[in-house]
């Protein structure tokens, strides 16, 4: 199946334009979401958006209506909008669309502005035809800090009486079916100790010294995760991992430390492993490091902040969204990653959901992120199919 070159050149615009927007997980995505926003209006498709608390950051929710349903489920074309940070050492503009190579270079090329860019160049050709289900388009922020946008969405749509569809999750997979994916829960745990000169480390609490004990709890727990691996396990490792990503404390060589902080991850490959981490790493720091921390200090503390905590995509046997998109890919293989989406959140109030977009997620989050032209056209060409689909 060819498709038309002006619809192919179309997408490399529009992604283009996509990656000029620096929407780095956390920042003011609001000219990105208006952007696509535009597009989407100017073909009539009614929008609605949803922000965070400080309404800088914001979800964006469309839909194009069928004239006649003949009861098949709308189909949620699910992107998010935010890129992780860019380190030192790219040899181009991170935010500058280059093409090179049949090639096209930029933040968020395939992650995951690569299938947003390919469903608003398709969008008009939706509009034009008889279709007998709705299309919703479903463009979220920060799914890269523990999916913090999506949640705040489906809530939203889930008042809107939007509960049905088989959802499309265009995160990189190179167009294959991806059915299921741990789980992802992120925290930062701050500790407060008592200051001194360094001269008497017993009169102070050193908040660095026992966030240290905290993170070799941390690293126990985990090799517990891997005793508690179930069997037969269909991910890659085959049980639980957990990191420490990063600690940040003190600020001179002769201060007792009196604050620090550590950010860390778990992703279970179920939530009673999700479970257990917070209840082992609870019990030692609050019967254990806080205990020890208040007998000098007693307005020491251990405050653990979740950062979020997604739900896993669960594999189901019988999945009508993969189904669908076997029926259209002709590929009925499928395969499970480690990474998370924000696929366990649509499944878990009852939307058959699937991962399948353009691009290899070998390339994500890496310098020199690229996305090979081809995905793109692939993509388009999946499209195509769906429109097949879904017309009368």
């Amino acid at each position: 199946m060819g498709i038309d070159n002006n619809l192919y050149e179309k997408s490399i615009k529009i992604l283009t334009d996509l990656i000029s927007f620096q929407t780095i997980s956390g920042s003011d995505n609001t000219k990105l979401i208006n952007y696509c926003e535009k597009i989407l209006n100017n073909l009539g498709i009614e929008t609605f958006k949803v922000f965070d608390d400080e309404k800088k950051r914001v979800n964006l929710f469309g839909t194009l209506k069928a004239k006649k349903t003949n009861g098949k489920k709308p189909i949620i074309l699910s992107g998010h909008t935010d890129v992780v940070p860019v380190s030192k050492g790219w040899s181009t503009d991170p935010f500058k669309a280059t093409i090179k190579d049949k090639k096209l270079y930029g933040r968020g090329s395939c992650d995951m502005k690569g299938f947003i860019a390919c469903t608003l160049a398709y969008a008009p050709i939706l509009t034009q035809n008889n279709l007998d289900r709705d299309f919703h388009f479903c463009f979220t922020f920060d799914e890269e800090t523990a999916c913090i946008g999506a949640p705040l969405l489906i809530k939203e749509m889930k008042k809107r009486n939007i509960k049905n569809g088989i959802c499309i999750v265009g995160e990189p997979t190179k167009m294959k079916i991806i059915d299921a994916h741990k789980g992802m829960n992120e925290y930062t745990t701050y500790f407060g100790g008592l200051a001194g000169h360094s001269s008497k480390p017993h009169e102070g609490v050193n908040a660095i010294e026992y966030a240290s004990r905290y993170i070799n709890k941390l690293l126990d727990i985990r090799k517990e995760l891997i005793k508690r691996a179930p069997k037969n396990c269909i991910f890659d490792p085959p049980h639980s991992t957990l990191s420490v990503g990063g600690i940040s404390g003190g600020i001179a060589h002769n201060v007792i430390a009196d604050k620090c902080q550590v950010e860390w991850e778990t992703r279970p490959v179920n939530k009673s492993d999700g479970d257990f981490v917070t209840q082992e790493i609870e019990k030692f720091a609050n019967n254990e490091l806080l205990n020890d921390m208040k007998k000098v200090f007693p307005k020491s503390y251990i405050k653990k902040e979740i950062i979020g905590e997604v739900i896993g995509f669960e594999k189901i046997d019988t999945s009508e969204a993969c189904e669908f998109v076997a029926s259209i890919t002709g590929d009925n293989s499928r395969q499970v990653v480690s990474f998370g989406t924000e696929a366990g959140l649509f499944q878990e109030v009852g939307i058959s959901t699937v991962v399948c977009g353009p691009g290899s997620i070998e390339q994500a989050h890496k310098i020199d992120e690229f996305i090979e032209l081809d995905e793109l056209k692939k993509c388009l060409n999946f499209l195509e199919g769906i429109k097949n689909r879904s017309i009368n």
